[in-house]
């Protein structure tokens, strides 16, 4: 009994899947569209001018350093607007959510099945776009194998975070703050574009402690067949964000339906 209620998000995680198989394939050139365009633009276009990028004292080509951001900021926008845009669609426009709580299912299940489906949302996402990169040849690093599971803890982590703008947003035009005021920053910051030792040191600082910093510390050096420098430390960070901001996505949903 225990272990079956423990799994009463798994109904509502398939009947996403169930209604996203219609749309797989345009729901896939869409989210891998914009990535490509970025790498071959940025990689191929601005990479021949500049060459190489050092990061700690090792020279590796631009399309080298930008494909190993732009896989976590591209797992970072698919959990995003699946937990903004999608999510807030079946709770609040079409009321899928007030259907699902007339079973004996928790607003907890809901939201956790959510938070689970925009990860793999995200984990699916990537999965073609580190393909088409390794079919380009940009790494053949046999530690790309990690990348998966890394950038599903990623995945979850922002999904947790736009569940909190889902819970307080009244309307689609909401988040638009949210990628404003807080995701192109933290694009621009984090070194998806350029290493983070170019920007000034107390901005070095503070975006140490972006969760896209500490995907993209964890990440690149698979791409550049070496080990992470920390990563208990990033893992652990990402972990605490996502657990901090579930937590508080939980109470402001609850919140938001009992009202």
């Amino acid at each position: 009994m225990r272990r079956h209620s423990l799994m009463r998000w798994w109904p509502i995680f398939a009947r996403n899947l169930l209604v996203w198989r219609k749309l797989a394939i345009p729901s896939l050139i869409g989210n891998i569209a914009e990535p490509l365009m970025w790498l071959v633009a940025f990689g191929y276009g601005m990479g021949t001018l500049i060459g190489q990028v050092s990061i700690g004292g090792v020279k590796v080509p631009y399309l080298l350093f930008l494909a190993s951001g732009s896989i976590c900021m591209s797992a970072m926008n698919a959990a995003t607007f699946e937990a903004l845009y999608s999510a807030f669609s079946r709770m609040h426009v079409q009321k899928t959510w007030d259907g699902i709580l007339n079973a004996p299912i928790r607003l907890d299940d809901v939201l956790l099945a959510e938070m689970l489906w925009a990860a793999f949302k995200a984990l699916f996402t990537i999965s073609a776009i580190l393909l088409v990169m390794l079919a380009l040849g940009i790494s053949h690093s046999p530690k790309l194998i990690l990348c998966w599971p890394i950038l599903l803890i990623v995945g979850i982590t922002f999904s947790c975070i736009a569940l909190i703008f889902n819970a307080l947003a009244q309307g689609y035009d909401f988040f638009t703050y949210y990628f404003t005021l807080f995701l192109t920053p933290m694009t621009f910051l984090s070194g998806v574009f350029f290493p983070r030792d170019q920007l000034p040191h107390w901005i070095q600082v503070i975006s140490w402690y972006l969760p896209l910093t500490q995907a993209i510390e964890l990440i690149r050096p698979l791409f550049m067949d070496q080990w992470p420098a920390h990563p208990w430390t990033n893992l652990l960070i990402l972990c605490s964000i996502a657990i901090v901001a579930y937590t508080v996505a939980l109470h402001l949903t609850k919140r938001r339906f009992q009202k």
